[in-house]
């Protein structure tokens, strides 16, 4: 990878206030929602987005004190805003309006909204270079943004999309190449942290369906696979120690822990932040999200309806069935006709609905993982096991009617929720 120049901090921080802020909730915690629930691929029509929504709900939840943001940049808007009057303009934007940056989402690297997503949203994967260039492009962009303290995440696809990889041989391929340019990233974040000041963490995103998805493969590719290759690289890239090089691959790669992903795998949130600590894998960032879920009965023909309204042709709603073990199903449609298997006792489905609503009739949500993970961050005998808090339901323009709100009231609201929640 070439060698990356980069410009000094355009902005320094934003001023410390003696009080604490809204969006930075006490302990360093910080709170924010990610922006990909709003449509726009380019930065014209992001920035508009921003200026639109952000400025009001500050005013409704944090008049007085700074407001965070949770940024989602597709690769075309990355690369405008890349541009140096373009990041100055917005610099100066976020600092006149109190606000600032220490999260974004980059998982989607083209177009999430009013089109086909479904396993796209996986493409490029992190066996390209597009995906290595586009992430280091977010990473340059974010440690020059006014932000609260001198660490910043961006969270990222599980490397690949298992389905893609039909054979053995082809998966550990996908595997390798996606480790080396995980390393050459870090190579560049070390770097960007070395030049600026600024901590910038890669938050790597289990999915359904992804290459991670359940506790044990994010474990088990961590450390048996990720970890390994970073340190090698970085040892014969920077001339380091192998315990500086490792510490430098768990500094910068991190897990995104996304609350709706891990329900629907059935994973108990206790048990598996204590795994990942046990592990030594770091949480870069908590998204507070929810799934959908029903206990199945023996007559199943309401829940086949009520599953059925749900199966829409934007996203990926991968469906895991619980039986003596678990079925995964790559889509809804995929699961609709297993759904009358005497054999099967539960379903759950990858479909983010608002975070502050448990009961939706024959459906209810996973919210109860919300809680206990919540439960879990703000132990006062114990440090939080992440700093960067981020409310992600990004398909209100997909919901069924009956559940659309006004969306603006509806991201307040999750807030609202979320902040009660961990007693504020």
């Amino acid at each position: 990878m070439p060698k990356t120049l980069l410009p000094r901090r355009i902005h320094t921080r934003l001023p410390t206030q003696t009080f604490p802020y809204f969006m930075h909730i006490g302990r360093d915690i910080h709170l924010t929602y990610c922006t990909n629930i709003h449509p726009g691929e380019t930065w014209d029509e992001v920035f508009q987005s921003l200026r639109e929504y952000v400025p009001p709900l500050k005013q409704s939840l944090s008049p007085g004190a700074p407001f965070g943001i949770g940024l989602r940049l597709s690769d075309q808007a990355s690369r405008v805003l890349a541009k140096k009057d373009e990041i100055q303009t917005f610099c100066n934007w976020l600092t006149d309006n109190g606000l600032y940056v220490f999260t974004m989402n980059g998982f989607p690297y083209g177009g999430f909204h009013r089109q086909r997503v479904k396993d796209d949203v996986h493409r490029p994967d992190w066996t390209t270079p597009e995906r290595r260039d586009y992430t280091g492009r977010l990473a340059r962009i974010l440690a020059q943004l006014p932000n609260q303290s001198a660490e910043a995440g961006i969270s990222t696809s599980p490397l690949t999309y298992r389905p893609w990889h039909t054979t053995e041989t082809a998966l550990n391929e996908a595997i390798t190449i996606g480790c080396l340019h995980l390393a050459e990233t870090v190579k560049e974040l070390a770097a960007i942290a070395s030049e600026t000041g600024v901590t910038v963490h890669l938050d790597i995103e289990p999915e359904p369906d992804g290459l991670i998805d359940h506790v044990a493969d994010t474990v088990n590719f961590f450390n048996q696979e990720l970890i390994p290759a970073v340190t090698t690289y970085l040892m014969d890239g920077l001339r380091i120690k192998a315990e500086n090089a490792e510490e430098l691959a768990r500094t910068h790669l991190r897990l995104c822990y996304d609350v709706c992903h891990f329900a629907v795998m059935y994973e108990n949130p206790a048990e598996a932040l204590r795994t990942f600590a046990a592990a030594g894998i770091r949480i870069g960032k908590l998204q507070i999200s929810a799934a959908l879920k029903a206990d199945l009965p023996a007559d199943r023909t309401a829940h086949a309806k009520a599953f059925g309204e749900l199966a829409e042709s934007t996203y990926l709603h991968q469906v895991v069935a619980r039986k003596s073990e678990i079925r995964q199903y790559a889509d809804l449609p995929d699961a609709l006709p297993h759904i009358h298997d005497p054999a099967v006792a539960e379903w759950r489905t990858h479909f983010h609905v608002p975070v502050f609503v448990q009961d939706y009739g024959l459906l209810q949500s996973t919210q109860a993982d919300i809680v206990e993970t919540l439960r879990m961050l703000m132990q006062p005998e114990k440090e939080p096991f992440t700093h960067h808090l981020e409310v992600e339901t990004y398909t209100w323009e997909v919901l069924p009617p009956a559940l659309k709100t006004h969306l603006s009231a509806s991201i307040e609201r999750e807030m609202r929720w979320v902040l009660a929640q961990l007693g504020y």
